[in-house]
């Protein structure tokens, strides 16, 4: 598994770059049984009945019933009230999610199933969405704030992007999330990326082709790529 890693915050100045760029619940009933039971009686002093049999009555329980998990979605849009994008992407009830502002960062991993989605990330960060009608709408907590957010569905090149590498001993990791413009003209993307520990000012992407930085070739992947190594 994946670490998430912290989320940082980015060196001033860092900003949008244009370009192209889960809680599963089980809910298991307790079997009920039920059982009466009728004593043996006596008719008369010179005449017994025969003992009456026993009636049991037994109530098959219910089956478990289980939260139906998300199968596969894309989700992206922009936080309300401080500009940053957030996406959610779901594969088979995994789900992981990613907020940017140019400024700070942080990754999320968790469930999704019953139309919900509830993910944690470093240090207490949450993101939690109710999912249907072609959007996520929640909520992001971080850093001790909250905020609302609605991402519609998207569809590549749209969506979550990461690298990790490991480049003649630095050590890179970067998100981005790309979205389409409102106008539909071409696409805008936000991202991070950290050397070392340390921010560096994060490229822009062309998804499915590498990035250069310092000199040193980076290879951002979509979400199917590293769902796994971070669920």
């Amino acid at each position: 598994m994946s670490r998430l890693g912290p989320f940082f915050t980015l060196a001033a100045g860092a900003a949008l770059a244009a370009g192209l760029g889960v809680a599963s619940v089980t809910s298991a009933p307790q079997a009920v049984t039920a059982t009466s039971s009728a004593d043996a009686a006596t008719a008369s002093t010179d005449a017994t009945s025969p003992p009456v049999a026993e009636a049991t009555t037994s109530v098959t329980p219910a089956p478990a019933k289980t939260a139906k998990a998300a199968a596969k979605a894309d989700y992206a849009g922009r936080v309300r009230g401080n500009g940053g994008l957030v996406a959610v992407s779901i594969r088979d009830g995994k789900a992981v999610g990613y907020f940017c502002d140019g400024k700070t960062e942080a990754w999320f991993a968790g469930k999704a199933g019953d139309g919900e989605v509830t993910l944690k990330g470093f240090g207490g960060a949450t993101l939690s969405a109710t999912l249907g009608g072609g959007k996520a709408t929640g909520e992001l907590a971080l850093g001790g704030k909250r905020w609302d957010f609605t991402a519609p569905t998207v569809k590549k090149p749209s969506g979550l992007y990461r690298a990790t590498a490991l480049v003649r001993g630095a050590r890179y990791r970067a998100g981005w999330i790309v979205l389409p413009r409102p106008d539909g003209n071409g696409f805008i993307q936000v991202g991070a990326m950290v050397k070392d520990g340390e921010p560096v000012p994060v490229p822009t992407i062309t998804p499915g082709s590498p990035v250069t930085i310092d000199g040193d070739t980076v290879a951002p992947k979509d979400v199917d790529a590293f769902i796994e190594e971070m669920s």
